[in-house]
């Protein structure tokens, strides 16, 4: 009877995943898990392990996958309304994690790794302006800088306080008497009148 469940739940989830005429908020977060939420802890894994291979094979995925979703941050208003996309970017995720197929593999050695070695001199000195130019405005700003992280530390560390510590018969007398108050009807006399 459980493996007829199982069954049963699986061509559910399976028509959801599938369904072109249903909303895309399956298939994209089934996208979501399978292309960040899967290879973050295939990555945790192969870090913890310290398996060169695994780590290799990590390093890959991330370089195809932030390839990918570089090229779809600008295409992605148009590709979108394509019929059937979120569902062949789910395909795509699956085969760039597939160790048959080695997706993510392909797409390094045969397109990433060879435009790379090309343009690597261009990206280099790009970035290096890039880089300058963030060091300038973040120096730039640093007063600003310095006063947010003051502030987030004081939120944090209130926030902190008030998780860690328990409520004390103070703030429970408290709550319960301006709980008192709100549901006391207002009088309309002022004190010392009599309502003859």
């Amino acid at each position: 009877m459980a493996l007829l469940g199982s069954n049963i739940a699986s061509e559910v989830g399976l028509r959801l995943l599938l369904s072109p005429l249903g909303s895309n908020v399956v298939v994209r977060t089934a996208c979501c898990s399978v292309g960040i939420a899967l290879p973050v802890y295939s990555t945790f894994k192969a870090i913890e392990s310290k398996n060169q291979d695994d780590q290799q094979r990590c390093l890959v995925y991330w370089a195809a996958f932030g390839s990918f979703s570089l090229v779809e941050v600008f295409t992605d208003k148009i590709i979108s309304w394509v019929p059937m996309y979120y569902h062949v970017k789910f395909a795509f995720l699956v085969w760039l994690q597939l160790p048959p197929t080695n997706g993510a593999k392909q797409i390094y050695r045969n397109h990433i790794r060879p435009f790379l070695l090309k343009h690597q001199g261009s990206v280099d000195r790009v970035l290096g302006l890039a880089y300058c130019e963030v060091i300038k405005l973040v120096s730039s700003y640093q007063k600003e800088i310095k006063s947010v992280k003051t502030i987030v530390g004081k939120i944090t560390e209130s926030a902190d306080k008030m998780l860690r510590s328990p409520p004390t018969a103070s703030d429970r007398s408290s709550q319960h008497s301006s709980v008192d108050e709100s549901t006391t009807p207002p009088s309309d006399a002022e004190p010392g009148q009599n309502d003859s």
